[in-house]
């Protein structure tokens, strides 16, 4: 058990250190290119993903994220007390990743951001995101466990780019973002929209994927 949470607390700094950390290279190189930057921002994310659920996935199933380790939970396939250690791992791992980004480009540690991103549009954004993500995780842990890291990462990496809100699908990323004033960072204000938007689409993919996959229900 304490590796299973050593595991997702440690792996999901790694990927706050890669969002954070990317983001704020790209934009350092972009020369003001917004559009350059996200890009480096997107492929680091999505390899970053690729990799660390490799990982780290034998281990705890590299959750990374508390809405995947609810959907888990919603489906019986973790226990209430595993889930909630999980989640508090998830918060706390990205707090650190994010003071490890600031560190490794000497930037101030504690930030607040000022990045709002407000309006309907940015929650339904994250709703479609965790949506989409929650069920490329079931659907290819269903017919292939094998792909599901690749998948999860191609995902990230194409939601980056159709959704408004550029895909955090994630509220421990959600959060711990907010603590960087960076390329990556989201205002403390718009952080309760994203987080809202998040567990509807967690919600509304477990009741629809698992429907959906569910061999038992006629065609």
């Amino acid at each position: 058990m304490i590796r299973r949470i050593v595991s997702e607390c440690v792996g999901t700094a790694f990927l706050l250190a890669v969002v954070v950390g990317s983001g704020i290279m790209g934009e350092r190189l972009a020369a003001g290119n917004d559009a350059i930057a996200l890009l480096g921002n997107t492929i680091a994310t999505g390899a970053g993903l690729v990799v660390l659920i490799r990982m780290f996935g034998p281990v705890s199933g590299a959750h990374f994220n508390p809405a995947v380790t609810l959907a888990f939970l919603l489906r019986r396939e973790i226990d209430r007390p595993m889930a909630t250690a999980y989640v508090a791992a998830q918060f706390a791992g990205a707090v650190l990743g994010v003071w490890a980004a600031h560190a490794m480009f000497a930037e101030p540690l504690l930030q607040i951001s000022t990045k709002l991103r407000e309006g309907p549009a940015q929650g339904f954004a994250e709703f479609v995101a965790t949506f989409g993500l929650i069920g490329t995780i079931f659907g290819t842990q269903r017919s292939q466990p094998e792909f599901t890291p690749v998948a999860v990462g191609l995902y990230i990496t194409a939601a980056y780019w159709f959704t408004a809100s550029t895909s955090f699908a994630n509220p421990a990323v959600t959060l711990a973002r907010s603590l960087s004033d960076t390329f990556a960072g989201i205002a403390p204000a718009s952080v309760l929209l994203f987080i809202g938007g998040q567990l509807v689409g967690t919600l509304a993919a477990v009741g629809f994927f698992t429907w959906l996959f569910n061999k038992d229900c006629p065609q």
